[in-house]
């Protein structure tokens, strides 16, 4: 019996283990904690994201600008 096979029943016994040996004040406490990190984590994420995309419209700009130069030139 592997990792993988768990199935139903074997998640609900170690759920009840969990709840036995560390009580729900402690458990509700700790999934609280693990909420926070996941939104900071996501806010994270569209942070980035957003300035991946500030970071591309400005070259996208820079090189539009320089081709209107280039042609000025000539």
């Amino acid at each position: 019996m592997g990792i993988g096979n768990i199935g139903v029943p074997g998640l609900i016994l170690i759920a009840v283990v969990v709840l036995v040996l560390f009580g729900r004040g402690k458990v509700s406490s700790l999934m609280g904690e693990v909420g926070k990190g996941i939104t900071a984590f996501k806010k994270g994420v569209a942070e980035g994201k957003e300035e991946i995309e500030d970071k591309s419209e400005d070259i996208v700009q820079d090189i539009s600008s320089e081709e209107t130069t280039d042609k000025d030139k000539v």
